[in-house]
């Protein structure tokens, strides 16, 4: 779809283009493009809109319809009567507030703040000693053997003095390529003096 309003051409350069531009346009028998973008006055237009299957339509010139709006309030008997002569009259009276995206996360975030309230006044409220008895097992008369937990093993001291920590960094970075080629070139250089 093209609206073309006036193009004035007072140069060479102003005429080429102004040509150019009627050239892109499928010609209107009636009239001259050429002519017709050129003389369009205020309020006018050349056209060319997509019919069917996309084909551009002929050029025409048209009348823009001018906005029919103005400046400060309109009188409600006014504006109730524009309602009424609407084309969509009666499809947007009604007022529909859905809830937004930030409404549905914020009910989201209380509920989930609720729950943990919950929760936290559950596991504060005093327990009823019974003795032990809720937690006791009952007895079968098989042997029963206990599953021990073997103690930790402490492989290393907590903290490792400055040289220690040098000492392991080093013989870490040993064991990598870039550490057995350094050490191939110092041990090479050294034995190959000899």
């Amino acid at each position: 779809n093209r609206v073309q309003h006036a193009l004035r051409a007072f140069t060479a350069k102003d005429q080429k283009d102004l040509r150019m531009a009627a050239q892109t346009y499928r010609d209107n028998p009636e009239f001259k493009t050429e002519d017709a973008i050129r003389d369009v006055g205020t309020g006018e237009a050349v056209t060319s809109f997509l019919e069917r299957k996309g084909i551009p339509g002929v050029v025409q010139r048209t009348l823009i319809r001018p906005p029919s709006s103005q400046v400060g309030p309109i009188d409600p008997g006014v504006r109730a009567q524009l309602m009424v002569m609407s084309p969509v009259a009666g499809k947007y009276d009604t007022v529909i507030d859905r809830d937004s995206a930030y409404e549905r996360l914020r009910a989201r975030e209380h509920k989930a703040a609720a729950e943990a309230a919950a929760a936290e006044a559950k596991a504060a409220e005093p327990r009823q000693d019974d003795g032990g008895f809720s937690k006791g097992r009952r007895y079968d008369g098989g042997t029963t053997t206990r599953a021990t937990k073997p103690a930790p093993r402490t492989t290393s001291r907590s903290s490792d003095s400055v040289g220690e920590a040098f000492a392991k960094s080093f013989a870490r970075q040993l064991g990598t390529r870039s550490g057995q080629a350094i050490v191939r070139g110092v041990l090479g250089s050294l034995f190959k003096k000899r």
